[in-house]
């Protein structure tokens, strides 16, 4: 006796229907079959055409520009300091060209002391005012001179420095040259009343009085 199965009648598939294509992608999940991964854009891929070299050396250049600005910035903002503190010292050693210093203090006693030495044995009047005051005023005018001079010299290679150092892109700060040029002004003066001292041109030596005979 022959059985029969009885087959389920398929029902047509309505064009647009999505009910079947839902169906088939839960079949395909559940069966573990992997989706085609989705294109990806790589953002650090080169370009067609372009250059890896030339986009290489354009990424170095920018590295080293900020490193660039920050050495030229320390190497400016030294020079600042180093050109201000000389304009400083300008000033200082005009003032003591003009009020003196304990060097020329130490000089002239060690002159005072060397023409008492020389004239203690017996010498005129004439010759006791030279050695003992005369070349201690001569002494202590050198000094100063000296410091007058060396203030002259900081302050013109402050004022002459940026016409022959590297040309920046900020310039000198305008205090620093005032305190230069008030540091030449007083150095000048102080170099001038030096030589006028040392040669007896502003208070000469006094005079022995002569001796009656």
């Amino acid at each position: 006796m022959n059985s029969t199965t009885p087959t389920t009648p398929t029902a047509p598939v309505a064009e647009g229907d999505t009910t079947t294509d839902t169906a088939t992608e839960k079949t395909v999940a559940d069966a573990g079959v992997p989706e085609a991964p989705a294109t990806r854009l790589d953002k650090t891929a080169p370009e067609p055409g372009a250059d890896p070299d030339q986009d290489q050396d354009l990424d170095e250049d920018q590295d080293l520009g900020p490193d660039q600005d920050l050495d030229e910035s320390d190497e400016e903002r030294s020079s600042a300091l180093a050109t201000g503190a000389a304009a400083v010292v300008t000033a200082g050693l005009g003032i003591v060209s003009l009020t003196g210093a304990w060097s020329g203090r130490v000089a002239a006693e060690r002159e005072t002391l060397t023409g008492q030495m020389k004239t203690s044995s017996g010498g005129s009047a004439a010759q006791q005012i030279s050695e003992i005051y005369g070349d201690a005023w001569h002494a202590t005018a050198l000094v100063n001179g000296l410091f007058g001079l060396l203030a002259l010299l900081v302050g013109v290679y402050v004022l002459v420095r940026p016409a022959f150092g590297t040309p920046s892109a900020h310039p000198q700060p305008g205090w620093i040259r005032a305190v230069a040029k008030g540091g030449l002004a007083l150095a000048g003066l102080g170099v001038l009343l030096a030589v006028c001292m040392y040669f007896d041109l502003i208070v000469p030596l006094p005079t022995a009085p002569a001796t009656a005979g």
